[in-house]
């Protein structure tokens, strides 16, 4: 199974239009996150949010959903910007930044609002869809998968945040270990410190697994920064 075949597999445009495409500057920015109901897209969102907020920026903050069931896709808009921000969802192809929580969700958000040369970080850990667990689809290989995104994207960090988020004893916080990861771009404008503060406000609740979490999916995607 081929790049192409992948590409195929997720995305088919018959409803492809003409499309905004925006500039993005650290006072505008647009994040798209994807994964699977459960994952915490939405917490992640909002975390992002409020630390955009404390940080004197309008935000807007959306979901869109596939099945509407547990497992099912979803994407979390989120737009960032010094002035007023009017529409909640990313125009295709517009969005700055795709943060995958799941491989294959995340090529599919990435073909779907991803810019031209946009970031995008994906966790490569596997979560099949029914179909597949039905024998009805089959799901592209791993390699495949980042090779398309490597064709689409300026820039692709990927990462198993739900080990990392096991080594931190609680694999619920993948979602955080994501945001760490997001952070050690440094494309946001917000600074690392902000949305660590983010996280404490947001989610108390066993704030210092969170909070190791969050470090460790930084210090991970900065030490693979330096690398290349």
């Amino acid at each position: 199974m081929d790049a192409k075949f992948v590409l195929r597999y997720v995305h088919k445009r018959p409803w492809l239009v003409v499309v905004e495409l925006g500039t993005s500057n650290r006072d505008h920015i647009t994040i798209a996150i994807a994964g699977v109901g459960g994952q915490g897209t939405l917490l992640a969102s909002q975390i992002i949010g409020h630390a955009a907020i404390k940080s004197g920026f309008s935000v807007r903050i959306s979901e869109t959903f596939g099945m509407s069931q547990r497992g099912g896709p979803v994407v979390s808009h989120i737009k960032i910007a010094k002035g007023n921000v009017y529409s909640p969802l990313i125009p295709l192809m517009t969005a700055d930044i795709v943060v995958g929580f799941e491989a294959l969700e995340s090529l599919r958000a990435s073909l779907k609002f991803l810019k031209p040369k946009g970031s995008v970080i994906v966790n490569t850990r596997v979560i099949y869809p029914v179909e597949v667990n039905r024998g009805d689809a089959r799901y592209p290989p791993l390699e495949k998968i980042l090779e398309a995104l490597r064709s689409i994207a300026g820039e692709v960090v990927a990462l198993d945040a739900t080990e990392l988020a096991m080594k931190v004893g609680n694999p619920i916080t993948a979602n955080i270990v994501m945001l760490g990861a997001l952070a050690a771009l440094e494309k946001l404008p917000i600074k690392v410190e902000e949305l660590r503060a983010a996280v404490m406000e947001r989610v108390p609740r066993d704030v210092e697994v969170n909070l190791r979490a969050f470090d460790l999916g930084l210090q991970v995607v900065r030490e693979q920064l330096k690398k290349s």
